[in-house]
């Protein structure tokens, strides 16, 4: 919890750094120019494939913040197991698919999740950076970003603190009785660590394409983030902190968090939208397809 604060006012500062470009970032686009690729130009500033709003996104983040934050109260007002509670806690009265992981314990693991996790906070900052596309745009990538993992924290706190399910080491004798025993040990489901690392992820590669549509490197990127959140599941169920199915679940949630944000934010081209007309022998009208890109 602490680290996701602290990434949150990271990239609220490196949101202000660049807020004098912000102004240009949350315009439309001129009715009379049409946009064709991230590439093309309107005078002197390149064109983005995203609309953002000062109103509308501090909105978004503000109700991320309080619901993170009701999430972090409940989750400190769990009460620990009781002896005879913890008496029923057996691998068979779990689904056959979690079994294997029940009884899990590894404090080396849980440390090594860590650096992936922290490290996950930083892909897209740099990449963002790196990329001259993006890094013009600089200000509006890191609003969206501020946003996924706004998002991503505050279903992950709120789920955590709501739903009581006990921890892989909860159900063996590896992880110490106290351990066992914590509240902190009923919040299995479902990953945050899972959560962000996929959401990080995926909104990277997701970004990337937008602003290069055209780029042979997405399909490695989106490879690379299906890897990373893999490795981040690995860790976590070898450390006996989250069961498969949580993983699996958080993997799907960070994942289409990170590519969802960024796809409601993409402006309205027409040339997205196609319409036609259809003609059968009870009906005749238009038939309009929006494709997402």
């Amino acid at each position: 919890m602490k680290r996701f604060i602290i990434s949150l006012a990271g990239i609220l500062c490196l949101t202000n750094i660049s807020a004098q470009n912000i102004s240009t970032d949350t315009t439309g686009i001129n009715p009379a120019t049409s946009y064709n690729s991230p590439s093309g130009k309107k005078g002197n500033a390149p064109l983005s494939p995203y609309h953002t709003s000062f109103v509308g996104d501090g909105i978004t983040v503000a109700a991320t913040v309080g619901t993170t934050l009701l999430g972090y109260t409940l989750i400190k007002n769990k009460h620990d197991l009781t002896m005879a509670q913890l008496a029923t806690k057996t691998k068979s009265s779990l689904p056959f698919f979690d079994r294997f992981v029940a009884g899990n314990y590894s404090d080396r693991a849980n440390k090594d999740s860590y650096i992936l996790f922290d490290a996950s906070y930083v892909i897209p900052v740099a990449a963002a950076l790196i990329n001259g596309k993006e890094r013009s745009k600089f200000s509006q990538v890191m609003v969206m970003y501020l946003e996924t993992v706004g998002i991503t924290g505050a279903m992950y706190t709120l789920t955590a603190g709501l739903v009581y399910r006990s921890r892989p080491f909860v159900y063996g004798d590896k992880a110490p009785l106290e351990k066992r025993l914590d509240k902190g040990g009923q919040r299995s489901f479902y990953g945050g660590h899972v959560a962000t690392t996929a959401a990080t992820t995926f909104f990277t590669a997701k970004v990337f394409h937008d602003f290069n549509p055209d780029s042979k490197l997405t399909p490695y990127l989106y490879t690379g983030a299906g890897a990373l959140t893999a490795l981040m599941a690995y860790e976590r169920m070898r450390s006996g902190y989250h069961f498969f199915s949580d993983c699996v679940l958080s993997g799907a949630i960070g994942a289409v968090t990170g590519i969802v944000v960024p796809q409601l934010h993409k402006k309205k081209s027409f040339k997205s939208v196609s319409i036609s007309p259809f003609y059968q022998e009870d009906a005749k009208g238009l038939s309009i397809v929006y494709h997402f890109k």
